[in-house]
């Protein structure tokens, strides 16, 4: 996984633009409704989804696999804590936070990650906290694509595998933390007119005081 992202990065750079994505746009809405002062991004990237939270006056910190992502969030300015590390390593500190923002990255993993995940961001949750997910949906154009390794679940090219979320998956991996509600949210591709945008579910948990 390591190499996979980091080759990427290398490669395509700033590969999604700057402007976030419209799940952090929403999440960011929700943070500022319920009160959330200090946030984690698992999977923050050169921080595109990082700064409308920022310029909210909320506080990030952020989990990176990729170090050339990390030095690209640096030139564009970014200035906060940022771990680099794959969120299997969590947790990074000890650190409860109000809320946490997870875009397109719980699917990149396998079950036993995703498992794992999932827990370690809620046990880093502050009682009373929100956490929000966004996982690519079974009506994708990738589903089916390339090879086949378990149920809903493809290496869709070399390195890159993803597991696609339904209700009943949702259900069965988030029932236990937290599952307040999903919904569908159709992510347009900002940096890319006239490419398809691709089906996400974002799911919202909150933690019981």
């Amino acid at each position: 996984m390591t190499e996979f992202w980091e080759a990427s990065f290398i490669h395509h750079q700033t590969m999604w633009g700057f402007e976030p994505a419209d799940s952090a746009v929403w999440t960011k809405d929700l943070f500022l409704e319920k009160q959330v002062k200090d946030i984690l991004i698992p999977g923050i990237g050169y921080g595109r989804n990082a700064r409308v939270f920022i310029d909210s006056g909320i506080q990030v910190t952020g989990i990176e696999i990729s170090q050339t992502a990390i030095d690209l969030a640096r030139q564009s300015g970014l200035e906060i804590e940022i771990y680099q590390g794959s969120v299997s390593e969590m947790p990074f500190d000890n650190k409860l936070y109000d809320g946490i923002f997870s875009y397109a990255l719980i699917h990149l993993l396998n079950p036993q990650e995703r498992q794992k995940f999932i827990q370690d961001c809620y046990n880093q949750l502050k009682p009373g906290g929100y956490m929000i997910f966004t996982a690519i949906a079974q009506n994708a154009p990738m589903y089916g694509k390339g090879e086949q390794l378990a149920d809903h679940y493809y290496e869709i090219s070399e390195g890159l595998r993803m597991f696609f979320y339904d209700a009943e998956s949702i259900q069965r991996e988030f029932g236990d933390y937290g599952l307040v509600q999903f919904s569908e949210i159709i992510e347009p591709h900002k940096h890319a007119e006239g490419k398809a945008p691709f089906p996400f579910l974002l799911i919202q948990c909150h933690k019981e005081r």
